[in-house]
């Protein structure tokens, strides 16, 4: 019989440690798969007269699929349009890369009203998250 291994010594990990985890599970995804989960950023954001930023949306394609991180639109300029501007804006360079989808998330107080207005569908919840609240994962083919 092989003597016992020692127990792990788990430890939080350094931003060098981390960077480590990704670029060994980058190493792993890319030996499966080549390059198709590279990511291509889709970044964009509308500023006011002054310059400041009001509205905006961070995504990327990944895979074949838009993956929608954060849409923000500020309290004051809601009902404009930016929200929906940026959404479509996006879509559409997504579609430029080769995106066939899109996949998002949004919380029970947030905008899953405005996202299904987009022709998005709901395809998960998550309860209690946080408690008292839903999760919602929404998807839209392009």
């Amino acid at each position: 019989m092989a003597p016992a291994s020692p127990a792990p010594v788990i430890q939080p990990a350094s931003a060098e440690g981390t960077r480590a985890v990704f670029a060994g599970l980058l190493a792993f995804n890319q030996a499966a798969c080549g390059d198709a989960l590279d990511d291509h950023p889709v970044n964009r954001v509308i500023h006011d007269d002054a310059g400041q930023v009001v509205a905006g949306i961070a995504a990327d394609v990944c895979g074949g699929w838009l993956m929608v991180h954060a849409l923000w639109v500020d309290d004051t300029r809601r009902g404009e349009g930016l929200g929906r501007a940026l959404l479509a804006e996006a879509e559409q360079q997504a579609r430029a890369l080769g995106a066939h989808a899109v996949t998002l998330d949004t919380f029970s107080w947030q905008a899953e009203g405005f996202y299904l207005k987009q022709d998005y569908e709901v395809f998960g919840r998550l309860q209690d998250f946080p408690p008292g609240h839903q999760r919602m994962y929404l998807r839209k083919r392009l």
